[in-house]
């Protein structure tokens, strides 16, 4: 288990008032076993689905928020970006050159640190033979000039990561996937099954490991990133067994394919947490509380995991089982909120009313 630092992120966000839904208050703590086999317990708790921020988005994958307080959303398989203010969706552009697949497609989505000194937004989308990062500007409402600052991650119809996030370093950090070929995560020269730290020109940031672009490896399919302070979280996908939430260390080897959850090989480095793959399958992660908040797509609840200083340090709890469907993504509002998506129009959900949703989850502790 890594205690490193990475660099953090700030999530500057918006309080969106929508229409009232019921929803549960809490869930009682499920546990998980840490790599040293204990679990502690923690306070309780409380999360509530306060509201529904929108309606009928197509597959929300990245969920970013602007200095205004309004919020960009990428459809995956449309390449549609659409902005959400109040209680108004619309539709700001398209990205260029989108290939949507089973898992790809139009993915993550981050804002320039910047911005609107620095009118860009960044996404990540499959382009047919690769994954790829792009700069666009967003001024006025409207995307215009797309230009691409990293290309050749691999890309398949599954395993094509896709997180953004940056840090107040100003470094933009990526999760990717191994492309369905095992091999490339443990290839120092493939962009496949890494974690990404790069300038906002597509650059290796100053700073990583032998000056790559990537500051670590063996990871099978990242689509979570978050920080708490300096220490980076990333959730990742298991194969048959074991889905992660690893704490990131620059350097670090975390074991795909030869480990898959706890596996004390030599010289890689163990999850702090793992679920089988039933419950979880996560994508999505922010922090907040003192807990990291995963959303799972086959598990269908958000996952609390209790974490300090690159440590878990009590035991996961789980909400909204089975009550929304498929979770996708999960991003932090100024208020202390949750937005959280679904994700039942992606092909392998049951679709309900109103899907795709975004709702806006409460959460207290005591």
């Amino acid at each position: 288990m890594g205690s490193g630092r990475a660099t953090a992120v700030v999530a500057a966000l918006a309080l969106v008032s929508g229409c009232s839904d019921a929803a549960p208050t809490s869930s009682p703590s499920t546990s998980v076993p840490t790599s040293s086999g204990t679990a502690v317990p923690t306070g309780s708790l409380k999360l509530t689905v306060a509201s529904t921020v929108a309606t009928g988005i197509q597959v929300p994958w990245g969920l970013a928020f602007l200095p205004d307080k309004s919020a960009l959303v990428a459809e995956r398989d449309s390449g549609k970006i659409k902005r959400i203010a109040g209680q108004d969706v619309t539709d700001v552009g398209t990205v260029d050159d989108v290939k949507s697949s089973s898992e790809g497609g139009l993915l993550g989505l981050a804002v320039d640190p910047g911005y609107p000194g620095k009118p860009y937004i960044y996404a990540y989308y499959s382009g047919g033979d690769d994954n790829r990062i792009a700069r666009i500007t967003y001024r006025d409402g409207k995307l215009s000039d797309q230009q691409v600052i990293l290309d050749g991650i691999p890309a398949a119809a599954i395993h094509n990561g896709g997180r953004l996030r940056f840090g107040p370093d100003g470094f933009l950090y990526a999760g990717t996937g191994d492309g369905s070929d095992r091999p490339n995560s443990q290839d120092d020269d493939s962009l496949g099954g890494k974690i990404l730290r790069i300038t906002t020109e597509g650059k290796a940031a100053p700073g990583n490991p032998d000056g790559r672009v990537w500051i670590t490896k063996g990871h099978r399919n990242v689509q979570g990133l978050a920080f708490d302070g300096n220490q980076l979280y990333a959730a990742e996908f298991g194969q048959n067994t074991w889905d992660e939430l690893n704490a990131i260390t620059p350097g670090s080897n975390y074991g795909w394919p030869a480990a898959e959850g706890i596996s004390q090989l030599d010289g890689m480095t163990d999850p702090i947490a793992q679920w089988h793959t039933a419950d979880a399958s996560p994508s999505g992660i922010a922090f907040a509380k003192g807990h990291v908040f995963m959303a799972s797509l086959r598990g269908e609840r958000l996952w609390a995991i209790p974490v300090a200083g690159g440590k878990r340090i009590g035991e996961p709890q789980a909400f909204f089982t089975n009550q929304y469907g498929r979770l996708r993504t999960v991003e932090l509002a100024p208020d202390g909120s949750l937005w959280v998506t679904t994700s039942n129009t992606d092909g392998r959900g049951g679709t309900r009313d109103g899907d795709d949703r975004i709702l806006r989850v409460t959460l207290s502790t005591s």
